[in-house]
């Protein structure tokens, strides 16, 4: 889950962070297709209302004293591409494939609330046709997320029976292998609308008024409370229930290359910024389950996304590989055995172990953090 919000120290250690990752990104030259966004605390300023449908690449800027975040959005919310963690003082560019039409741009000074929105258009008939090989990618990395949700389907299911049973033992043992699916499928987890803050957010990131619902309401009642009332057998039948939703909206979600390269790097700056320190399952502790489902899925959007880019920056695809494999195998090293999907319990892991995920993660999104330019460049 991309959480809606950090701690006010969270959020600077974030930034300090992602700013030495990614805040140092390289200013292109700018002109069509290039919007300016300039953030404060209190405004958000765009250079352009309306630009060519097509490849449309960002250049944030945060002159503010908040951490911030950016994102471009369908007129219903719905995420076209986003950047997180922008820092005050820094800059960060970010590449989306957009149709011809109407959205909003929207800066979030303290990444809370809805932002500060502007209303933008898309003027034209879109981009030149696209690199056959591209859609080949969407297509195939679409049925890639229908077979997780398929899978994950049965996997809930058990789930929620055992939660259903009163059986806390059994509710805990399928608790972790329910979320692989969906942890696989987090790089375009906002392309289905809703169905995140339903299924896996955590209680610091509720908005305000919003129902806590999901796997780690009921992760709290496992191992925290350790107990299983009947409201947690109600959320055990919701969780299905939205599950089955996100099941039937693969197949129309808005996915295009850039999405899928983006939505990768985003995943693993959530990583770093949030998942290493072991909040997302501060009662379960099987962080690492999440952290190799989530390098899984940004692995397979690279992957296929790898014919493109090879052409386009082969030295950015050597170095992708290399930190891929990387990182690869530090989390193998805490498996049970390697054919196994069993990791040792977060808690276990210590200051220096936790470090050193960190620095791998980082360094494989500061590289990821290119992918979409270099599958769009002509």
């Amino acid at each position: 889950m991309r959480p809606a919000r950090l701690s006010a120290v969270a959020a600077v250690v974030a930034a300090a962070a992602l700013t030495a990752v990614t805040g140092c990104t390289e200013k292109g030259d700018d002109g069509e297709g290039v919007v300016q966004v300039t953030a404060t605390d209190d405004t958000c300023e765009v250079s352009a209302k309306e630009f060519p449908a097509g490849h449309v690449e960002l250049a944030i800027e945060n002159k503010g004293s908040k951490v911030t975040e950016v994102y471009l959005l369908f007129p219903d919310d719905r995420v076209v591409t986003e950047r997180e963690n922008i820092g005050p003082g820094t800059t960060q560019r970010v590449t989306a494939e957009v149709k011809p039409g109407d959205y909003r741009i929207a800066c979030k000074p303290g990444m809370k609330g809805a932002g500060i929105r502007q209303d933008v258009k898309a003027t034209g008939k879109g981009a030149a046709e696209r690199d056959p090989r591209l859609d080949k990618a969407v297509a195939a990395y679409r049925t890639y997320v229908q077979a997780q949700a398929d899978e994950t389907l049965p996997l809930a299911e058990t789930f929620a029976k055992a939660v259903k049973a009163g059986d806390l033992e059994a509710a805990k043992k399928a608790y972790a292998p329910s979320r692989v699916g969906w942890e696989r499928t987090e790089p375009v987890a906002e392309s289905f609308g809703d169905i995140d803050p339903k299924v896996d957010v955590r209680e610091d990131g509720l908005e305000d008024g919003q129902k806590w619902t999901g796997w780690h309401r009921l992760e709290k009642s496992l191992w925290h409370d350790k107990k299983i009332t009947d409201e947690d057998k109600k959320l055990a039948d919701q969780l299905v229930t939205d599950l089955k939703d996100w099941q039937n909206r693969v197949g129309t979600a808005d996915i295009t290359p850039t999405s899928m390269a983006n939505g990768a790097k985003e995943l693993l700056d959530e990583v770093a910024t949030g998942k290493v320190t072991g909040e997302e399952e501060r009662y379960s502790h099987t962080d690492l389950v999440d952290f190799k489902a989530n390098v899984e899925g940004a692995e397979k959007s690279y992957a296929l996304l790898k014919p493109v880019a090879q052409e386009n920056d082969a030295a950015l695809v050597t170095e992708l590989d290399k930190e891929f494999a990387a990182l690869d195998a530090l989390l193998d090293k805490y498996r049970a055995d390697k054919d196994s999907y069993v990791f040792t319990s977060y808690d276990t892991v210590g200051a220096a172990g936790r470090k050193e995920l960190s620095d791998a993660v980082n360094a494989l999104a500061e590289p990821l953090s290119k992918l979409a330019a270099a599958v769009v460049t002509k």
